[in-house]
């Protein structure tokens, strides 16, 4: 015949000292790890994938300050497969327009994965937008 434990009887039973080397503590998650070892960073301005890509968000805002770019937006979502039987997506870290009226989309790159290379293949292909890489 098993005997089932409830988690008060063996809390009595830690605090009366007669089971030791136990602990009834509900396991705390793991944090989960980044595929590649990015930081998220958390601000007021929002959440970036990395402490580089917020590094250069804080630059691009500065040189929209000083009106060295006229516009920026985070996130930006392009179609890569218009009409097609499932929908890929890129999404672009920054899009900015420089003083020239050239539209600049860009993303801030650690590694350059496989999945990566072919959506900027696409982004050239489809839409015409060489992506600047950081």
């Amino acid at each position: 015949m098993t005997t089932r434990w409830t988690e008060a009887h063996l809390q009595d039973l830690l605090d009366r000292g007669l089971i030791k080397g136990f602990s009834i503590d509900k396991p705390t998650k793991k944090e989960k790890r980044s595929k590649h070892n990015n930081v998220k960073v958390e601000t007021e301005d929002g959440v970036f994938d990395s402490k580089k890509e917020y590094k250069r968000y804080k630059e691009l805002r500065m040189l929209l300050k000083k009106g060295e770019i006229g516009f920026l937006a985070k996130q930006v979502q392009f179609e890569l497969n218009t009409g097609g039987s499932h929908s890929l997506m890129y999404i672009a870290d920054f899009v900015y327009t420089t003083k020239e009226g050239v539209q600049v989309v860009e993303d801030v790159k650690g590694m350059r994965t496989a999945v990566y290379k072919k959506k900027k293949k696409l982004m050239k292909q489809i839409h015409k937008i060489q992506i600047v890489e950081i």
